[in-house]
C-alpha cells in the first residue's frame, strides 16, 4: 500500500512500478513453472509417444504405415483413431506385404499389436514379418538395387535433365535410423525372433474363438464379427488405450491389423451372392469399430477382397465407413503384364480416399499416376508416367518401344502412322 501511495500517474507511475519490481527481485519476463498435473501452462500439447509425430497440417497424431512412400501420399502418415482399408489385389500377393509392414513398424516402434485373421494364425503371421533396414544397411541395399537395374540409357548424359529434377520424389533417399519416423524393410529376410519375444501382442484366430456355430438374426452382426468386436473392445478398455488409466500406465499405441475381412471365412456371404440376408453385418461392424477407434489411442489397417464382393452398393458403404482407402491393382494375369509400357512395374496403386481431419478439405497429392514394384528386397512406389519428351530427337530404343506398343494396342494412331513412326508431343 505504501508503494501505491507514493506513485503518481504517467511516467512517474512507470518508474515506481519498475522500482517496486526491482525491490522484490521479480522481472516482468519470467518463466512459469509447471502445473501440478505436469503439463505447461502455455496450453495443451500432444502426448509424446514413441513412433508417433504430430501432423504439420492439422495437428493430428500420426503413426507410420511401415512404408515411407505411402506415408507421404497419405499426408505424413496414418492418423491415430482412423481406419486404413487396403483393397486386395486379385491374387492377394502384394496386399499382405503392406499388412506386414504395418505390423513390423509397430514392433520396431514398441507399440502393442492386435492381429486378427480367419485364415492364418497370428503367431505365424508375426514370424513372417520383414526385417528392418537401419542406417547404413538401407543405403547399401539401395545402391545394390540401383546397380542391378542400371541400363546403358541411364548412364548417358541427358540434354534436358532439368525436367527430371522437378519431378516429385516419392521416397526419401538416405540412411534411416531406428529412432526416426518410419523405416525401410528387407522383404527377403525375417524380423529377429528376439524382437517378437520382447514385443507385446494379442492374437485373434477365428477358428479358435468359435467353438460351435450360433444362429444369428438377420441384419445383425455375424458371430465372427461380434467376437472380434468384443475382443478389440476388451483390449482397449483393459489395457488403458482409451485413456482410462493415464497415471498408472505409460501411454502407447495399439496397432490393429485385420486380414481378409469380408471373406466367406468370417461367416459373411457378401462375396457369394448379390442380395444376402446379412449384407449389413460388415458395414455395422465397421461403424462400431470406428466408434472404438475415435476414443482410443489406436490405429487400424484392414485388408479386404473388394473385387469379390458382388453388390457394388456394399463396396460404396464400406468405402464411406473407412477413413483412408488404398487400392492395389496387380498386372498378373492382365494385358498390362505384356505391355512394354509397364515392363518396369508390377502393378498400380490407387489412393481412393484420404480423411478430412480437423479441416474442411482433405489433403490430396499432386501425383495421380502411381505404380509399385517389388524388387529383390524393397517394395517401392514410384510415379508411373513421365512428362512428354521435349527434345527434337528420340533414341532408337524409345522409337522401337513405341512402335511395338502401338502394334499391341491395336488400331489407332499408331496404325495410322503405319506402325513405323511415333507421335511427338
Amino acid at each position: 500500500m505504501a508503494v501505491a501511495a507514493t506513485c503518481g500517474t504517467g511516467a512517474g507511475s512507470s518508474a515506481c512500478m519498475a522500482s517496486a519490481a526491482s525491490k522484490s527481485n521479480v522481472t516482468s519476463f519470467q518463466r512459469r513453472g509447471p502445473r501440478a498435473s505436469g503439463t505447461d501452462s502455455g496450453g495443451p500439447r500432444l502426448v509424446s509417444i514413441a513412433g508417433t509425430r504430430p501432423s504439420v497440417r492439422n495437428g493430428q497424431l500420426l503413426v507410420s504405415s511401415g512404408l515411407p512412400a505411402l506415408d507421404q501420399l497419405l499426408g505424413g502418415g496414418l492418423a491415430v483413431g482412423t481406419v486404413l482399408l487396403i483393397e486386395e489385389d486379385k491374387y492377394n500377393i502384394y496386399s499382405p506385404l503392406l499388412f506386414k509392414y504395418f505390423l513390423a513398424e509397430g514392433i520396431i516402434s514398441g507399440h502393442t499389436l492386435l492381429v486378427a485373421s480367419a485364415k492364418e494364425d497370428p503367431a505365424d503371421i508375426l514370424q513372417e514379418l520383414p526385417a528392418p533396414l537401419l542406417d547404413d544397411n538401407y543405403k547399401k541395399e539401395l545402391d545394390e538395387d540401383v546397380y542391378n537395374h542400371k541400363t546403358p540409357e541411364s548412364n548417358a548424359k541427358m540434354k534436358i535433365a532439368w525436367r527430371y529434377q522437378l519431378l516429385p520424389k516419392m521416397e526419401q533417399i538416405g540412411p534411416v535410423s531406428s529412432s526416426r519416423f518410419g523405416h525401410y524393410y528387407d522383404a527377403s529376410k525375417r524380423i529377429p525372433q528376439e524382437l517378437i519375444e520382447t514385443s507385446k501382442w494379442h492374437g485373434f484366430f477365428l477358428p479358435k474363438k468359435i467353438s460351435s456355430p450360433l444362429k444369428v438374426e438377420p441384419r445383425s452382426l455375424t458371430h465372427g464379427y461380434l467376437k472380434l468386436l468384443q475382443f478389440i473392445q476388451n483390449i482397449i478398455y483393459e489395457e488403458g488405450f482409451d485413456g482410462s488409466n493415464p497415471q498408472k500406465k505409460q501411454k502407447n499405441i495399439l496397432r490393429i491389423g485385420i486380414q481378409n475381412l469380408g471373406s466367406p471365412l468370417w461367416g459373411d456371404n457378401i462375396c457369394c451372392t448379390e442380395n444376402c440376408d446379412n449384407s449389413h453385418s460388415l458395414t455395422k461392424f465397421l461403424y462400431l469399430l470406428r466408434g472404438l477407434l475415435r476414443t482410443s489411442l489406436s490405429a487400424c489397417i484392414i485388408t479386404m477382397p473388394t473385387h469379390l464382393i458382388q453388390n457394388k452398393a456394399v463396396i460404396a458403404r464400406v468405402t464411406n465407413l473407412s477413413d483412408t482407402v488404398v487400392g492395389l491393382e496387380s498386372f498378373i494375369g492382365s494385358e498390362k503384364e505384356t505391355n512394354p509400357l509397364y515392363k518396369d512395374y508390377h502393378g498400380l496403386i490407387h489412393i481412393r480416399q484420404i480423411p478430412r481431419l480437423n479441416n474442411l478439405i482433405c489433403d490430396e497429392s499432386d501425383v495421380k499416376d502411381l505404380a509399385f514394384k517389388l524388387k529383390k528386397k524393397l517394395f517401392t512406389i514410384e510415379r508411373l508416367h513421365l512428362p512428354p519428351d521435349l527434345s527434337d530427337t528420340v533414341s532408337r530404343s524409345s522409337k522401337q518401344d513405341l512402335a511395338e506398343s502401338a502394334k499391341r494396342l491395336g488400331p489407332g494412331c499408331g496404325m495410322m502412322a503405319g506402325g513405323k513412326k511415333h507421335l511427338d508431343f
